[in-house]
């Protein structure tokens, strides 16, 4: 069937291969009208072809022929069948009743009561082969199905998901009905029947043999949306969300995707002040350093829907800045992005504190976000004189830039490690915002630091270690059962940056909500489940211990307590804090020549820990 479907004959003659077997419908509807109205001929009545009769039977085809293509019956899907394509057939049937029956009364070839009848045939046995049509290929499709699927909601989105699997091939699944918490348990739809409730949806896979779970509900409040998403995770079925997109043409398109761990966190949603944001970045010069790391590249995917009139994009990693530029050039081709804005890439290390200075004098940036920085733990453990040269004097560097260059707005992006830390990485956090506080701003610039915790799909960052752990079948491993970290996605942080942007002031540091603090054994667990495995049967999940200068909690909660609210839910500030600049400044010296004189890890450690301490 499929190679009819592709060859050249039916693509290009499809309408009038339609239109010409609707013509044979007719002709054998006619056949079977007159013989119901001559008893079947029992009366051994005698057909006569004579011309007239040859000429009236090329007649009502001809008649027929056109007025069925004036309703474009030749043009609906037969498989697809519904209520359109049963009023145009009923039309395209009375409009040629309609015709006939007047040459009737101008030609006494046919009657009325013949037309009457002949034309409710037409309509019967064309929508019939259609019907038939439909459910003959449904019975040939059914039959390569294998796979049990099980649809949550038996409402529109259900029986809209049903129609799609039945109707498409790419999907082979057999559907054995619903579970829905406000339709009786044995109700149908559309021929499925509802086989209990959301609650009870692992006990309907296992009796059922379920391999797939397809989730149809969206006019649900948050939590419980989460408590769905929860219970078809427990099953350890590999189950998607369906999404009904609007196409530019007006149709409706079905997609599926998978669930994605981000969708188990119930991170709240943004409420972003649009025009807040656009004030201080619309036709204005806005430089990224560290553009082509996670948060960066999406700060500056953020900030050109604001219309900067320019974005330059600093970074050392090359390739990662190319790629990023690429990736705007095609939006501007796709027109998703305006060609005025001018897009430049450099590639500067922010250590080179003259480098970052030219930059400065000769691009003159309104705005300017620091997201440069090395944020790996144990990294930095390892190699605590790159954190400090990077992290700390890079930063310095920056910082001074914007100071010296009269540039009006500089948000740099800090870590809940800086708070209370505990390891090196977090340690040259907290002297970065101790910097920045430490510094005037009788210049007129506005500066910030805004704190947040880890970000889903981050390079480097345990949701795509899980993902390569679980690929190449495990095991998982936690540094331990009990460790708790907060999340949120990318695009969150990159949009409660910005809006933190337009509260800076005067060396703030804002704090954003991350929400509850997820225990990342649970986190593999539902990782696992997701991917269609079962815990500690399919793969394990192993404990290797906490890495050198790891907490098991971070303390990002209790810092929100000593913070203020914003207008923005989500966005925190703290005091500001008034640090002694010289005080600040010996201390980067002291750090400067110890690294210069020792490369003993522990006492750069010791001596950098005592500096942060408030």
């Amino acid at each position: 069937m499929n190679s009819l479907y592709k060859s050249n004959l039916y693509k290009n003659y499809r309408g009038l291969l339609i239109s010409f077997i609707d013509v044979c419908i007719v002709f054998l509807a006619y056949i079977v009208a007159f013989l119901i109205q001559n008893n079947f001929l029992i009366s051994g009545r005698v057909i006569t072809l004579t011309k007239l009769l040859g000429l009236g039977l090329f007649f009502l085809l001809a008649i027929h022929f056109v007025v069925l293509r004036l309703f474009k019956t030749q043009m609906s899907l037969w498989t697809y069948t519904g209520p359109n394509e049963i009023v145009r057939t009923f039309l395209s049937c009375l409009v040629c009743f309609c015709i006939m029956s007047f040459f009737v009364i101008q030609v006494d070839i046919f009657n009325i009561e013949l037309i009457a009848l002949a034309e409710l045939l037409c309509f019967v046995f064309i929508l019939g082969a259609r019907m038939l049509y439909r459910m003959a290929r449904r019975y040939i499709m059914d039959l390569e199905r294998v796979e049990n699927c099980l649809i949550v909601g038996a409402g529109s989105g259900g029986y809209l998901l049903m129609n799609e699997i039945y109707h498409n091939m790419a999907y082979p699944y057999n559907v054995i009905g619903f579970v829905d918490d406000f339709k009786k348990k044995g109700t149908m739809l559309s021929g499925k029947p509802v086989l209990g409730t959301i609650e009870e949806v692992k006990q309907v896979c296992e009796e059922n043999n379920v391999r797939c779970i397809f989730i149809t509900i969206s006019s649900v409040n948050d939590k419980r949306k989460q408590e769905i998403l929860d219970l078809c995770a427990s099953t350890s079925i590999p189950t998607k969300m369906m999404r009904i997109l609007v196409g530019s043409d007006a149709n409706n398109h079905i997609s599926f995707e998978d669930i994605d761990i981000k969708d188990l966190l119930n991170r709240p949603s943004i409420d972003l002040k649009v025009d807040q944001i656009g004030s201080y970045l619309t036709n204005k010069v806005v430089c990224v350093t560290g553009a082509g790391g996670s948060i960066g590249s999406e700060l500056c995917r953020q900030i050109v829907h604001f219309n900067p009139s320019k974005l330059i994009m600093v970074d050392i990693n090359e390739n990662a800045l190319y790629m990023l530029k690429q990736e705007f050039l095609v939006m501007k081709r796709k027109h998703e992005m305006k060609d005025s804005i001018e897009l430049e890439s450099l590639i500067i290390s922010i250590r080179e504190r003259e480098e970052i200075y030219k930059l400065m004098k000769n691009y003159k940036p309104d705005v300017v976000y620091h997201a440069a920085a090395h944020k790996h733990v144990p990294l930095m453990e390892d190699r605590p004189t790159e954190a400090i040269r990077n992290n700390i004097f890079g930063t310095k560097n920056v910082i001074d830039a914007c100071c010296d260059c009269g540039i009006s707005r500089f948000i740099m992006i800090s870590t809940d490690k800086a708070v209370n830390p505990t390891n090196v990485m977090g340690a040259t956090k907290r002297m970065t915002e101790m910097y920045m506080q430490s510094r005037t701003t009788h210049c007129g610039i506005h500066m910030a630091a805004v704190r947040f915790g880890n970000v889903l799909g981050s390079n480097g960052s345990v949701i795509p270690i899980f993902k390569e752990q679980i690929k190449n079948g495990g095991p998982v491993t936690v540094t331990h059962r009990d460790i708790k970290r907060y999340f949120m996605t990318i695009p969150e942080a990159a949009q409660l940056v910005l809006q933190a942007g337009f509260y800076a002031n005067e060396r703030e540091i804002f704090v954003l909500d991350m929400g509850q603090p997820v225990k990342i054994w649970d986190l593999a667990d539902k990782m696992i489940r997701l991917a269609g495995l079962v815990p500690g049967r399919d793969i394990e999940i192993q404990e290797i211990g906490l890495r050198p200068g790891e907490k098991m909690f971070e303390e990002l909660a209790l810092e929100m307590e000593e913070c203020h609210k914003t207008d923005n839910n989500l966005i925190f500030v703290h005091e500001k804090m008034d640090i002694d600049s010289t005080v600040v400044d010996s201390d980067l010296v002291q750090l400067q020549e110890l690294m210069e004189t020792t490369d003993d890890k522990q006492q750069i450690k010791d001596v950098l820990m005592n500096m942060i301490q408030d």
